[in-house]
């Protein structure tokens, strides 16, 4: 499992790591708009965040039930106790990807379909990571830092870092 901040690269990175390894891929984020029938953003927007995450916590619930491949976690779903619960007692090495905000801001662009990111969109990634960075450094087996490397680069690290063999 990938876990990160906005912008870490755990869609790219997790989608890459899957090709790798020959299994497949799955992204919570992509999980929940297709049961919403709507985007992340519009949930947001609509319906508010804690709807979003019964949601993502859901969506979370029923891709490790049932997905064996790589999966991406969406990048708030372990603010959830029962989530990060559920990510610990799958057994499954969970690969927190690291990022700092000149990086996030080149990948994401801070753009509008960012929810949690709107007004000053640097101060509110550098307060959303101050808050999520001991959850995910509590559910992470792995750490694996992705400023200044390419995507194959970082899913290089996390297949040494997993021991796994390609």
């Amino acid at each position: 499992m990938l876990t990160g901040p906005p912008g870490a690269g755990k869609t790219t990175v997790g989608t890459l790591l899957a090709e790798s390894l020959a299994v497949g891929f799955r992204d919570t984020d992509a999980d929940v708009e297709a049961v919403a029938g709507t985007t992340v953003a519009e949930i947001f927007f609509d319906k508010g965040e804690p709807a979003f995450r019964e949601l993502e916590r859901e969506a979370v619930a029923v891709a490790l039930r049932e997905h064996d491949g790589v999966l991406a976690v969406g990048g708030g779903a372990v603010l959830d106790e029962q989530t990060r619960a559920a990510l610990r007692e799958s057994g499954s090495p969970v690969v927190l990807l690291e990022v700092g905000i000149s990086d996030a801001a080149t990948r994401v662009g801070f753009n509008r379909d960012r929810p949690l990111l709107l007004g000053n969109p640097r101060q509110q990634w550098q307060k959303l990571l101050a808050a999520r960075l001991p959850v995910y450094v509590e559910v992470a087996t792995h750490r694996v830092v992705t400023d200044g490397r390419t995507p194959a680069e970082v899913v290089d690290e996390v297949v040494q870092a997993l021991g796994v063999t390609r």
